[in-house]
């Protein structure tokens, strides 16, 4: 089936960064957002803005092949992937004592679904010409938190598959880029938000708050409008300045 309107798929689309993408998407695109279980969440954004939803386990190879078909299938095209899917660990626990469940759980999540799910849509937009993919990792990429060990090592796997695919795809008018988050006031961060709050005012972020979902989106905005097409394997940082060294 033909479709005129560009194509987007947005993982973790329902709640927190990932709606803040999809909602703005949606004024371009024809979103297909994913969620894993919170489907009233996912009927809301679908009320609002009119995605598709799809319930999806991005760590499950089923799931991300009918995800990838799904796009095929129903719209013979996909202009736009956002790996946004992520889950913090269930436990926060010192190194010394993580275990190889919650490590398991985490990487299959956030960083061997986002990569197997790139390679689908790469395999996709290879054969219609072009696409546009996007990573959306965290500061945690590059700061230690040796509470959260994997959730750290996942999204630093994250930042080096944005390398690798951006290397692998430029050759085919395929961009990949990274945006990387820092604090942003979603669920994930609400038991520690005002502890973060805090931080922020003291410092700890130069601009002197933490980020909004809109923050995480406009730079996916940017992208999905081609404005940085020549600049693929860019990295893009949403963090109000935490990654600036100062003296």
């Amino acid at each position: 089936m033909s479709h005129d309107k560009p194509v987007a798929i947005v993982t973790g689309a329902s709640r927190g960064i990932g709606r803040g993408i999809a909602l703005e998407l949606a004024k371009t695109h024809t979103v297909i957002g994913t969620y894993r279980g919170r489907k009233d969440a996912a009927e809301s954004l679908k009320a609002e803005c009119g995605a598709d939803i799809i319930q999806s386990d991005i760590g499950s190879a089923e799931d991300r092949n009918i995800l990838i078909r799904y796009a095929q299938d129903v719209y013979g095209r996909l202009d736009l992937l956002v790996n946004n899917a992520g889950i913090a660990p269930r436990e926060r626990k010192d190194i010394l004592e993580a275990t190889e469940e919650i490590y398991d759980e985490v990487l299959d999540t956030n960083l061997k679904g986002p990569y197997f799910l790139t390679q689908n849509a790469a395999r996709f937009m290879l054969e219609q010409g072009h696409g546009r993919i996007v990573f959306v990792t965290s500061i945690s990429s590059y700061t230690a938190s040796t509470m959260r060990g994997e959730y750290c090592i996942s999204k630093a796997g994250l930042s080096m598959a944005v390398q690798l695919w951006a290397a692998r795809l430029a050759p085919h008018n395929i961009q990949v880029f990274e945006v990387r988050p820092g604090v942003i006031r979603t669920d994930m961060i609400e038991k520690v938000k005002d502890v973060y709050e805090e931080k922020a005012k003291n410092g700890l972020l130069p601009q002197g708050r933490l980020g909004d979902p809109v923050d995480v989106a406009r730079p996916i905005r940017a992208i999905a409008d081609g404005l940085l097409d020549y600049g693929t394997g860019t990295v893009l940082n949403a963090d109000g300045g935490f990654h600036l060294r100062v003296l």
